[in-house]
Order: structure tokens, then C-alpha cells, then sequence
């Protein structure tokens, strides 16, 4: 059997973005076991879902450690090279899909700054004859909705959380509007997680692995978070979602389905610097996001969530 090994040991919401990507190589390979060269917990959960047939444990740039004969079809969803290109070239593969780079020795599609995540690695597996598109991002559940709001407050880098207090407020009107509120964080988010879940929500910080965390998003009727990797669950699971942007722009890492279903709060000024999506600082274009503003993108949602449910037989 043929073997096709993807790189993109990175974290959840690249991941998510990969996943048309990972699909399309799928229907152009269909016969070769298609392995991802991920970490163990981001992969193995996708291998669970069908998505790749085995996983290959990697971590951002790390020698990959390949064992055995080389891969027939090396891609490259990682990044732009050279460092990413020059680690898969190592392994010799039959054929490198990648995006062009002179300083790796490598040709192939050019590489578009402005660029959704998403498009980009479609264009990608396009470029070699696969067949995909972001309707792929969709992940099959059978979870039923359990009716309750999902807050995640929390984020990789400070650029990228909303302050805490907001999140307090937010929870605290949620609950006077009746809804069963549910946080959810990393195990290095606890005190974020527990401040926000004093307002009397469920505090799941740290309890659920990604099968377990994508479940909840799946099930419920809401989510807020800020541009992580729980906003792209809820474009997979086509969970209606309120999504804080800053620093970086949706038009790069937005959703890419369902537009109705999703409301997207970015507050950018010509006169703002470049955004650093991993800064030490809240990022001002997240900072410009009111409460006022988020409640009503949710009261919204949660209107449009209540009138598409199916009718109640008559009794």
C-alpha cells in the first residue's frame, strides 16, 4: 500500500482548518493510507472520526523521525517553507505537495498572504487534482442539542482573550435570561474559568478531552469564544456561535460556512498597528467589543436558534 503523510502538527483550530484539506487528499489517494504528522491528542482524534488512517506523533517543527521506507506523497499543510518543506524533504518522499519555495528547492502553487486558512490548503490539494471544499469542515455528530451556552473565555496567547470581567458579565446576564451556562478552558485556564463560573455556570475546565469537548459544542444551542480553536468546533458542528475577533482578522480565520448561523464582532481602526496573534497584550480591536455588543449578537442567535426548532405536535 501507497503511503501519503500530511504535516500539520499544530494545534486544534489549524487542525480544523486542515480537515477539507486532509479529505481532499483522501479522494485524490484513495487507495493509500493517508497518515497525519500531528500531536497524538489532535491526531488521534481525527483518526477517530475517520478523517486520516494513522497518526505519525509530531510536534511544530521537530525532526519527524519517519521510520521505515519513505512516503510516496509528502504534503506540506503546515506552513510556507523552507523549514517545513526541508523537513519533509528529508525523508526522501516519492513527491513533495507544497507551496513554492526557492530557498527549499521546491515548486509549487504560490503562496497568498491574504489568504483564508481554510482556501489556502484546498488551493493546495486542488493544485494536485483533489477534490474538496469548505463544506468538508463538517464533522458528523449524533449529539442531540442540550440547550445550554458554551462560554470559552480563554486562548492561546493574551492577544486573544477578552478581559475577564466582561466574560463575568456576560455569564451573569446569560443566567438572568434563564440559560444554563457551561465554561470551558485548559487545565492552565482554571482561574479564568473558575472566576467566570462564580456567576453560578457549570465549570468544566479541564475535564474533557477533545472527543468530549467537541460533543459539548456540538450539543449546544450557543457558543462564545474568541478566535480559537472551539469557534472552528462550532463552524464543524454548525453550532450557531458569537466569536470575538482581534488580532487577527476573520477574513483569515473566520468561518467559512453556515455565514447565518455565525456573528462575527471585529472592531478594527485604520490607525491600529499590525496585530500580533500571539502578543502579551489584550489586542485593542478585541478591547473595542462591548458586552452590550456580544449580548446582542447572542440575543439573536438565540431568537433564530428558538424559531427553527420544529413545532410541538398539537395536543
Amino acid at each position: 500500500m501507497s503511503t501519503v503523510l500530511a504535516l500539520r502538527a499544530l494545534g486544534l483550530g489549524d487542525a480544523l482548518t486542515g480537515v477539507p484539506a486532509l479529505r481532499g487528499l483522501r479522494r485524490r489517494w484513495p487507495d493509500a493510507e493517508l497518515v497525519l504528522a500531528a500531536s497524538p491528542a489532535v491526531g488521534g482524534w481525527l483518526r477517530s472520526l475517520g478523517v486520516v488512517d494513522r497518526v505519525h506523533p509530531a510536534t511544530g517543527l521537530d525532526p519527524l523521525g519517519w521510520p521505515g521506507a519513505p512516503p510516496d506523497v509528502a504534503v506540506n499543510l503546515h506552513g510556507r517553507g523552507p523549514q517545513s518543506h526541508l523537513l519533509l524533504a528529508a525523508l526522501r518522499p516519492g513527491d513533495l505537495l507544497a507551496f513554492d519555495c526557492p530557498e527549499a528547492g521546491v515548486t509549487g502553487p504560490r503562496w497568498l498572504p491574504e489568504e483564508h486558512e481554510v482556501d489556502r490548503w484546498i488551493r493546495l490539494v486542488h493544485s494536485a487534482g483533489g477534490s474538496c471544499s469548505a463544506d468538508d469542515l463538517r464533522l458528523a455528530t449524533s449529539t442531540p442539542r442540550a440547550g445550554h451556552v458554551l462560554l470559552h473565555p480563554g486562548a492561546a496567547a493574551r492577544s486573544r482573550r477578552w478581559p475577564v470581567e466582561r466574560w463575568v458579565e456576560l455569564a451573569s446576564v446569560l443566567a438572568s435570561w434563564g440559560r444554563t451556562v457551561v465554561v470551558t478552558g485548559t487545565a492552565t485556564e482554571q482561574c479564568l474559568c473558575r472566576a467566570v463560573a462564580a456567576t453560578g455556570a457549570e465549570n468544566r475546565c479541564g475535564r474533557d478531552d477533545l472527543a468530549s469537548l467537541s460533543d459539548l459544542v456540538a450539543s449546544a444551542t450557543l457558543v462564545v469564544c474568541g478566535d480559537t480553536g472551539v469557534a472552528h468546533l462550532a463552524t464543524a458542528h454548525a453550532t450557531p456561535s458569537v466569536l470575538l475577533f482581534g488580532p487577527v482578522a476573520p477574513a483569515l480565520w473566520g468561518p467559512r460556512t453556515d455565514p447565518h448561523l455565525h456573528r462575527v464582532l471585529w472592531e478594527p481602526h485604520p490607525a491600529d498597528p499590525a496585530g500580533d496573534p500571539h502578543g502579551d497584550a489584550p489586542d485593542p480591536r478585541l478591547l473595542r467589543i462591548t458586552v452590550g455588543r456580544v449580548l446582542d449578537a447572542a440575543e439573536s442567535l438565540l431568537e433564530a436558534a428558538a424559531l427553527s426548532r420544529p413545532r410541538a405536535p398539537a395536543s
